[in-house]
């Protein structure tokens, strides 16, 4: 399958001395709180606020899965860039492609995931298919 989207959103990150753990190397988890930003910021960027979202539609997105790779680690006071694009968009379901690359002359990728969220009905907490006018703006 062809991924939707070749274009990347990118957003900046600096890596704090509460990201990382005692070797200064940022710990695996904070990484899921990096995309999670980088997704949001995505989402915003197609006109999309998750809060505008549940209060007018009652609808939110949750994550369903993630795969994750650490290809290299990234360092305390480092300066990253989360990238996100559009991988997927079907019935209920968003694919989304990460990265988050060093900043630098070389951009090194530090790790790589894909993830998916499910649109949810705040309601019944069951997936619902996405809107067709929400489709329409999230495609390109």
């Amino acid at each position: 399958m062809s991924d939707l989207s070749d274009q990347w959103h990118s957003l900046p990150v600096r890596i704090y001395y509460e990201d990382t753990d005692s070797q200064g190397i940022v710990y695996f988890a904070n990484y899921q709180r990096f995309m999670e930003r980088g997704r949001t910021e995505w989402l915003r960027d197609h006109a999309v606020s998750q809060e505008v979202l549940h209060r007018i539609h009652g609808l939110f997105f949750s994550l369903v899965s993630t795969s994750v790779n650490y290809h290299k680690p990234a360092l305390l006071d480092q300066q990253v860039c989360v990238r996100t694009r559009l991988k997927e968009l079907r019935g209920a379901r968003i694919v989304f492609a990460q990265e988050v690359r060093d900043t630098g002359a070389d951009g090194d990728l530090l790790t790589s995931a894909e993830c998916v969220a499910v649109c949810i009905d705040a309601a019944s907490l069951k997936a619902r298919r996405l809107p067709n006018e929400l489709k329409q703006v999230l495609q390109p």
